[in-house]
């Protein structure tokens, strides 16, 4: 038991399980007033939790197959929030209810109206679509698990196969990544909209992920790093990776979504384009403007200064900014599909945001006391002692 981060953690952690349970109550009396309205909240809600999660996870396999110090720090962020991942397969169970208030191709009449639904309407069916989200929860899980029982094992012993197991799992984990979230995320957000469809669309969903759970991350080192064990290997440089990792995953995630905004538009697809249309008309415009100010511009000139990046404070708070604008990069794939004429803000949106995110903090920081912050017996790492 790590008690440092227990201590650290026990007050928030409780708080934050009374405020997520509260917030459900209130998206509970949601449902029962405006149920369409609840499942779309809650539907974008699930979403930006499941990509910290599986944010997390990606970057702790990358960890394991480069061994780069810049991990070191923060694999057990990393780990906690990954085994979270089974309480967000339980927590994804309600939007099975509220499928033919969400999906075009679970409406009957929407269906017999469009020769296009009719075409995809085997593959796009509601035991189908629940058999594919369980069996990626139970892969996601799966790997998690995997993940942290030999990382356990390896702080047990000197023996280096724990190690070698974790390197071996890593490498076809970050084929099942992307290849998984390709698969559901066509269900969960492209299949919202008929006759949308985008090749680059699951790819940047992952960088996008990845992008969050890494910003979620800095935060958490920012704040605990110099008050527990991890002091001791905790430097300036660590956050100036930790920074570059972010500039990183900022320009891509850029070029992504430019590539695919480009493509689409000078290839004049009819259908494609209106995903765009939708997301630029009225007051969409605006929360457009706010991503390229907030997800882009605004961290990629910051993050080019060295001193920017080995500043725990301001780095903390580009991460937090980041943080904030992928919240809204989701919600801004999601709630445009259902209301295409203009901006629509509902308050169970900030309800379910922080029903399921207090109730996922509290099992991650549950997660994250369970184990030492410091990794221990990494063969990789036999100077670890020594601060970087």
């Amino acid at each position: 038991m790590s008690a440092e981060a227990g201590t650290l953690i026990k007050g928030p952690s409780r708080w934050a399980l009374v405020v997520g349970a509260a917030c459900l109550l209130l998206c509970a009396l949601g449902w029962f007033f405006n149920p369409r309205q609840f499942f779309i909240s809650y539907l974008f809600a699930e979403l930006v939790w499941v990509g910290v999660a599986l944010g997390c996870m990606a970057f702790l396999m990358i960890h394991y197959l480069t061994g780069g110090t810049w991990g070191w720090p923060v694999r057990r962020f990393f780990e906690a929030a990954a085994r979270t991942l089974p309480l967000l397969g339980l927590l994804f169970i309600p939007i099975f209810f509220g499928l033919h208030l969400l999906y075009p191709w679970a409406m009957p009449a929407r269906v017999a109206a469009s020769a296009a639904l009719q075409q995809k309407q085997f593959y796009l069916s509601v035991p189908f679509f629940i058999v594919r989200a369980v069996v990626a929860f139970a892969i996601w899980s799966w790997l998690a698990f995997l993940l942290s029982k030999w990382s356990v094992e390896q702080d047990a012993t000197n023996d280096p196969a724990p190690m070698k197991r974790l390197r071996k799992l890593s490498g076809p984990g970050l084929v099942i990544y992307p290849l998984t979230v390709t698969v559901v995320f066509v269900d969960w957000v492209m299949s919202l909209e008929a006759d949308w469809y985008s090749t680059m669309f699951p790819i940047l969903i992952c960088i996008g992920q990845m992008l969050s759970g890494l910003a979620f991350v800095i935060l958490l080192l920012a704040w605990l790093g110099p008050r527990t064990s991890l002091a001791e290997i905790l430097g300036k440089e660590n956050f100036h990776y930790l920074g570059s990792l972010l500039l990183a995953f900022t320009m891509l995630w850029a070029y992504m979504s430019f590539s695919q905004l480009l493509v689409i538009w000078s290839g004049d697809l009819p259908h494609e384009i209106s995903w765009y249309l939708h997301r630029i008309s009225g007051g969409w415009r605006w929360v457009l403007t706010f991503l390229v100010l907030f997800h882009f511009f605004g961290p990629f000139f910051l993050l080019l200064s060295r001193q920017m990046k080995q500043t725990r404070r301001a780095l903390a708070t580009i991460a937090g900014a980041m943080f904030i604008a992928h919240v809204v990069d989701v919600w801004w794939m999601v709630a445009p599909s259902f209301y295409p004429q203009g901006l629509h803000v509902s308050w169970m949106d900030f309800a379910a945001l922080l029903g399921i995110g207090g109730i996922w903090l509290s099992f991650f920081a549950r997660n994250l006391a369970a184990q030492p912050l410091v990794p221990m017996n990494d063969p990789r790492f036999a100077v670890a002692a020594v601060k970087i």
